[in-house]
């Protein structure tokens, strides 16, 4: 019997087919840096800028000057494009912008910006991360939002391009670290300053995104948060892990309006939320497009071991099944917004098992809308959570602090290289990131 391909080969050749170039076998495969299309995947880097409070209140750790951004600034986001990347998770030191409720200082943020903006790079604003003005003092103040909400808007103001943003990093690591584990800001250790802060904090970014959306309605919000698990070795589990494990959603079920399950309302309401401030909690979420980004380290995740000592597990379930539950509670498109390891030599291969994991991740049809590299710059300090002031190197970065490349410079430029066109998720060039307003309730 004749075959169909002679058929096909005396009419239409061996291959090389006309048309077959738009999305056919000779379609492109997503090979290729960056082209910053609205349906591409985005990949980025950032610029480490938390700026806590130790010693209680009496010394201002600010990682932008430590780590030498002020006065290089040029030669950083010069580095970012040099990378081929488009994107950049960026902050502005909120705490020394906003110097009085009615009074800012816009100087260094002018000059970044402005250079952002001359480069061509997408900047994710964050625009709180970590601490606040002295004027505020800490997480425990009630006008916080108010302030926040007024600090928000006068950026949207000023730089209308800006489209993406963070309004408050990692709230439930702001409230924790601040409240619960007594390191930085009010240096708490009680349950009831927890709740206060992070009450505080994730209505500030509520208020927040009010005012961006005022003056950018179709911004698009990159909710930056923790991907956190305790794993437990107890034949019988203790309350006080399982507790902690359910904790761990608490910033994004109020910042979502995802009602909490019976007993950590309980904890709320026993630890100084209202049901009026609930309520108005559970109004609904905030405006723009919600973006839910998850930030895994492998220190993020730990065991519990029989003795009560606790470990860092380094990825037992990773990224993808952590970042899974967070999906599947909140049903929202996802990003990886951070990870990194402190050890240069193994920052290569866990650059690789992250993007495995985001393979992972849109293979399950969940729509992954980046990862990033966190951060461009090696940092300081962070084996201790910036609590302590000792200058130790962090030799985190895509960059060393003589802004010399590390080997997982060039493991990403590989990666950027190899997957640097695909779209947000496949057959993504269908659909282009609109910029009309966001009016959908999206919950169906």
């Amino acid at each position: 019997m004749k075959s169909f391909l002679t058929e096909i080969k005396d009419r239409f050749g061996t291959g090389s087919y006309e048309g077959d170039q738009f999305g056919g076998a000779r379609g492109s495969n997503g090979n290729g840096l960056p082209t910053g299309l609205p349906n591409n995947f985005m990949f980025a880097t950032g610029i480490e800028c938390s700026y806590p409070t130790i010693n209680h209140g009496q010394t201002r750790r600010d990682l932008l000057r430590e780590c030498d951004h002020y006065n290089r600034y040029k030669e950083d986001l010069g580095l970012v494009k040099e990378m081929g990347l488009k994107v950049l998770r960026y902050g502005l030191p909120y705490y020394n912008i906003q110097l009085s409720p009615d009074k800012y200082d816009w100087e260094f943020a002018d000059l970044a910006m402005a250079e952002i903006q001359r480069l061509g790079i997408t900047p994710i604003l964050d625009l709180m991360h970590f601490g606040v003005p002295d004027f505020v003092g800490n997480f425990q103040n009630p006008e916080l939002p108010v302030h926040f909400a007024a600090y928000c808007e006068e950026v949207a103001k000023r730089y209308p391009w800006v489209r993406y943003y963070t309004p408050v990093n990692e709230i439930y690591v702001t409230a924790k670290s601040s409240a619960k584990d007594g390191l930085w800001n009010e240096q708490l250790k009680t349950d009831r300053g927890f709740v206060t802060a992070l009450k505080h904090t994730v209505a500030a970014s509520i208020m927040g995104t009010q005012k961006i959306a005022k003056h950018r309605p179709d911004c698009i919000i990159v909710q930056s948060e923790s991907a956190e698990f305790m794993h437990e070795l107890h034949a019988e589990h203790t309350p006080a892990v399982q507790m902690a494990n359910k904790q761990r959603f608490l910033s994004l079920d109020l910042l979502y309006a995802h009602a909490p399950d019976g007993e950590v309302m309980n904890y709320l309401y026993d630890n100084g939320l209202t049901r009026a401030e609930y309520d108005w909690f559970m109004a609904g979420e905030p405006p723009g497009y919600q973006i839910m980004g998850n930030d895994y380290y492998g220190r993020n995740e730990k065991i519990m071991l029989p003795n009560g000592s606790i470990q860092t597990s380094m990825d037992v379930l990773g990224w993808y099944n952590i970042t899974h539950d967070y999906y599947q509670r909140y049903k929202k498109p996802v990003m990886h917004t951070e990870t990194n390891v402190f050890e240069a030599d193994l920052a290569p291969m866990w650059l690789w098992k992250q993007w495995v994991n985001v393979l992972r991740m849109r293979k399950e049809g969940v729509p992954v809308l980046g990862f990033t590299w966190y951060s461009l710059i090696d940092q300081v300090d962070w084996e201790t959570g910036l609590a302590e002031q000792k200058g130790t190197l962090n030799a985190c970065g895509l960059y060393d602090l003589d802004r010399k490349p590390r080997p997982v410079a060039d493991a990403y430029k590989m990666l950027l290289q190899e997957y640097g066109q695909i779209t947000i998720v496949p057959h993504g060039e269908l659909f282009e990131v609109t910029d009309r307003p966001a009016t959908l309730k999206v919950e169906v």
